[in-house]
């Protein structure tokens, strides 16, 4: 399927994850509770249906959960923290990833083989896991976030080397790579501004891919108990905390937050994909 037949999906989902992450970052002004300030919290508000239903209350949109927070609060902060991890879990082994494929490019050496044979979920968990335990109880919560980047980072530059590496071979035997070696460019303003900018297409569409797997990363750690604390909750923390929930009755509880992880990594995935088609040639 080309590009253009995928056009109008691509707005859509282009217009639905600006929408959501505008939203998230916007939460305090659109909800009036903090949910990670547990002064505001009130029991007696525990438990409470959407607004639709009978006991529903204002304003309490999509209910609350057991400790009575507002679960649209939840869910806008949460992905908020979602949102957040999935970027860093790209910015952070894409710069690593691109140096390190760059510089095995250029020399012909490459070490990153037995990492991309490992699963990443299966790295992110061990790393987490140990990393939680290693680091002193008063920082453990506080790391978090950055103890689940650097987990999803290990493994996942691999993926960014190997394609600057691959471009790189292609690119560092032609004619204006050899014409800068004769004049004595050096070789660090060769990789970054002669070759580097013709790998950015396929960097661009692996970032964007991979921002969704970040996100779904994330809250698969999470909902396993090895990613983002109660007290600071992401998507994932709040399924986990909603399913314990799920045969109770109170359905929103898992269903709202569900939704909302698979509108994003959706969102995410359809712009993804026809990024990829828009910049292949071999589609137009």
């Amino acid at each position: 399927m080309s590009a253009t037949e995928n056009t109008p999906s691509a707005v859509i989902s282009a217009g639905l994850l600006v929408v959501l992450i505008v939203s998230a970052f916007a939460a305090p002004w659109i909800t009036g509770q903090n949910p990670y300030d547990l002064a505001s919290l009130d029991l007696l508000n525990a438990e409470l249906p959407p607004i639709w239903e009978a006991d529903g209350q204002w304003p309490f949109l999509l209910g609350t959960c057991p400790q009575g927070r507002d679960m649209l609060a939840a869910i806008l902060y949460g992905s908020r923290a979602s949102i957040i991890i999935g970027a860093a879990s790209v910015v952070v082994p894409l710069v690593v990833g691109a140096m390190l494929g760059l510089l095995e490019g250029y020399y012909g050496k490459w070490v990153g083989d037995v990492l991309l044979s490992m699963p990443t979920m299966l790295i992110a968990i061990l790393v987490t896991a140990v990393a939680r335990q290693m680091l002193p109880s008063a920082w453990r919560d506080v790391g978090s976030m950055a103890v689940i980047v650097l987990a999803i980072s290990i493994s996942a530059w691999v993926q960014y080397a190997r394609t600057v590496r691959a471009r790189m071979m292609v690119e560092r035997d032609r004619e204006y790579v050899q014409a800068a070696r004769l004049i004595g460019v050096p070789v660090h303003r060769i990789l970054l501004r002669h070759i580097l900018p013709n790998t950015t297409t396929p960097l661009l569409v692996a970032a964007t891919l991979n921002f969704g797997l970040g996100i779904l990363i994330e809250a698969t750690l999470s909902f396993l108990g090895v990613g983002m604390p109660p007290e600071q909750p992401s998507l994932g923390t709040l399924i986990r905390v909603g399913n314990q929930f799920l045969f109770s009755g109170t359905w929103w509880i898992v269903v709202f937050p569900a939704v909302q992880l698979c509108l994003l990594v959706v969102s995410i995935n359809v712009l993804g994909d026809w990024l990829r088609d828009a910049l292949n040639f071999r589609l137009r």
